[in-house]
């Protein structure tokens, strides 16, 4: 007969120990699932308010400056019958038109530097960013024409007329005859941030190539 087989002895204590208290793979927290790459979404949402109430107050600026660079649209006040009529001084004139374009021009250009700010501080970018880029850029055009109209002649033109005398010009009121001049700032900063963030933003690491036989 032959002897029975030895068992194989146990594996040792300390060995199973480390098995158990072996640290997860690297980019795995130790509760399972993926570690979030960059700040939290608590974080990214702080950035994003920050950004629309920035971009937002920056509107003030846009309304001055609107205010300051845009054409007068001149305006002469005359009586007929006793009633009170406001024409074009310059019936050919472009100076309505130079006034949306001051605005969209305006908008465009805060719209490149509002993008290339951001994302400076923000270089990581996120939907986040991008939408709280747009959504305070929007808010800053319509503060900067309400602004622009406040700060304008005068809304009234035949009162206006009335004060200044009959032939006598002054300026028509501030106002943009296209609401598309709005959405420059916007437009404008979301593609030049989008044009920045796939030029030189961060790349994710490229999987390394399996090893040929």
């Amino acid at each position: 007969m032959t002897a029975p087989l030895t068992p194989p002895p146990p594996p040792h204590e300390d060995s199973q120990h480390q098995l158990r208290q072996a640290p997860p793979p690297a980019g795995t927290p130790e509760g399972g699932g993926y570690e979030q790459d960059g700040p939290g979404m608590k974080t990214e949402l702080r950035d994003a308010a920050v950004i629309t109430v920035a971009m937002a107050l920056g509107g003030v600026l846009l309304g001055l400056l609107w205010w300051w660079l845009a054409p007068h649209v001149p305006l002469v006040g005359d009586q007929v019958d006793k009633s009170w009529v406001v024409y074009l001084k310059d019936s050919e004139g472009e100076q309505a038109i130079g006034v949306d374009g001051t605005f969209t021009l305006l908008g465009l250009a805060l719209g490149v530097v509002s993008a290339v700010v951001v994302f400076l501080l923000r270089r990581r970018g996120g939907v986040p960013v991008v939408v709280a880029l747009g959504l305070g850029a929007l808010l800053g055009s319509l503060l900067a024409w309400r602004l622009g109209v406040y700060l304008g002649p005068e809304s009234d033109v035949l009162a206006h007329a009335k004060d200044v005398g009959k032939g006598v010009t002054f300026s028509a009121p501030l106002k943009l005859g296209a609401k598309g001049a709005l959405l420059a700032w916007p437009l404008g900063a979301l593609v030049v941030h989008l044009g920045l963030t796939a030029l030189f933003g961060p790349r994710d690491p490229e999987p390394p190539y399996p090893h040929q036989a």
